[in-house]
């Protein structure tokens, strides 16, 4: 019991409710945008193996990602886990600085295709409206040679909208995000339940794996189709482990967070092969163009219903549902640069609040202003930026630090040791490198480029703030 004048996390998580929640935080409306993109890169049935291939790298990095929950308890997720495995005295405060660093631009790039997804998703609400906005859509070049472009439509400039009004709502006390945060979810298992039901009932297995065309044969580039379709997923994926952040409020940790990533990381590749099958079951893969104003979903729905009352409820719930999670993720993602900052750990401009709404605003308008300038870039590009930019500081980072941690520090507790150690880290470290090295030299030099600027920025801080503060070993040790 805690003594009087201490509070205490109550342990009411057990392993159905640490499912629930990392299955929660996963689902959304990525899975709707990818499977376009998808089958951009692998034609066909092929497609299915960036779902089971990324699935497969969810499954061993989870249990990276448990031994170090087990092993450093407390709050601050990544951040703490770099900070301790390299040495809050050593490497550890450039690790942790950097992955920081790199979530200023990451965490934009991912809330950023959100807006797009509703750029995507809105110009589906009726023939009209896509018709005009495939009209006055307009792309402008910004290097040919890596398909990057900006592109400017009322869809986009909707969207742009959006993320401003979202920086607008945060720019105050927040106290409806509960009620918020339930009503996003429950519009996204709506369309993923109303999906998966319409699919089973008109599902033609012909049509679902039909090899022809592109797909009659390997294809040529397959080893880097597949590295694309695996980012793409992964995309899909994030969040698989969300409860590492919640395990002081977990029952028996030690065997509840494993089990509950290892059976959420299996539950959400099925689900969502189960939608990939479920649509192109019904409408034919080489139909689909991986275009920024095409809806699976909706062309779902209008295969089988027409173009009507189905199609219009499909978009708004999807939209909805992007909204909410920008707006959740936004009201999320300004706290950590904040938190590192108050901690002594970033730059202290980061950590200012509002004097009058008590806000970080300075981190809000930071991380809002970087999301909305994401808004006009193709969704692609943003995703693959997004996976590319966190693999080498965060996932690698970690895969690195867990190793470190039990050379160091053999003695430790560790409530939960992952198994077949340390086949899990080689396996996953094959996996990241993969999906980074298979992508196209713009992504790897931006994911170099965020590192040597993080290091760059790291000493230039730590200069700044003086030989005291925390980004300085001591001169003893």
């Amino acid at each position: 019991m805690a003594s009087k004048g201490t509070a205490s996390f109550e342990r009411h998580f057990g392993l159905l409710q640490a499912t629930a929640l990392n299955v929660t935080q996963i689902v959304g409306a990525g899975v709707f945008i990818t499977i376009p993109l998808m089958l951009k890169e692998l034609p066909g049935p092929y497609a299915l193996l960036g779902w089971i291939g990324a699935g497969a790298v969810m499954l061993v990095d989870s249990l990276i990602w448990s031994e170090l929950r087990a092993t450093l308890p407390g709050s601050g997720g990544s951040y703490l886990y770099l900070l301790e495995c390299y040495g809050r005295d050593r490497w550890g405060r450039l690790m942790a600085f950097l992955f920081i660093w790199q979530f200023l631009i990451s965490g934009p790039l991912e809330l950023g295709s959100g807006l797009i997804a509703i750029a995507q998703f809105s110009s589906n609400l009726n023939p009209e409206l896509a018709a005009f906005d495939e009209v006055h859509t307009r792309e402008l070049p910004i290097w040919p040679a890596e398909q990057v472009s900006l592109f400017f439509s009322p869809s986009r400039l909707f969207a742009f909208a959006i993320g401003i009004l979202v920086v607008a709502l945060l720019y105050r006390r927040i106290s409806l995000l509960g009620k918020l945060t339930v009503t996003i979810w429950l519009g996204v298992l709506a369309v993923i339940l109303w999906i998966l039901v319409e699919g089973l009932a008109h599902f033609d297995w012909s049509v679902a794996f039909r090899c022809t065309g592109e797909a009659a044969h390997v294809p040529d580039s397959f080893a880097y189709g597949l590295g694309a379709s695996m980012r793409l997923a992964m995309y899909s994926y994030l969040g698989y482990y969300s409860i590492c952040y919640l395990g002081d409020e977990v029952r028996n940790p030690g065997r509840t967070i494993p089990r509950s990533i290892l059976l959420s990381a299996v539950l959400v590749c099925l689900l969502f092969v189960g939608l990939h099958l479920a649509m192109l079951g019904t409408i034919p893969w080489d139909t689909i163009p991986a275009t920024g104003s095409y809806s699976l979903p909706a062309a779902f729905m209008e295969k089988i219903h027409g173009n009507g009352w189905a199609v219009k409820l499909v978009t708004i719930l999807l939209v909805w549902s992007c909204f909410g999670s920008v707006f959740a993720g936004m009201l999320a993602y300004s706290r950590i640069p904040y938190g590192a900052a108050r901690y002594g750990h970033f730059f202290s401009a980061f950590g200012r609040v509002h004097p009058r709404l008590a806000i970080p605003h300075v981190s809000l308008f930071l991380v809002g202003g970087l999301t909305v300038l994401w808004t006009f870039f193709g969704l692609d590009n943003v995703i693959t930026a997004l996976i590319t930019t966190r693999i080498i500081e965060q996932f690698i980072g970690q895969i690195i630090g867990v190793v470190l941690l039990r050379r160091s520090q053999p003695e430790r507790v560790r409530p939960y040791k992952m198994w077949l150690y340390p086949l899990p880290c080689f396996l996953a470290l094959v996996g990241w490198l993969y999906m980074y090295l298979t992508a196209k030299p713009l992504y790897i030099l931006l994911g170099l480029g965020t590192l040597l600027a993080g290091i760059g920025a790291f000493f230039w801080w730590a200069k700044e703030a003086g030989p005291g503060a925390p980004g300085f070993a001591s001169k003893e040790k």
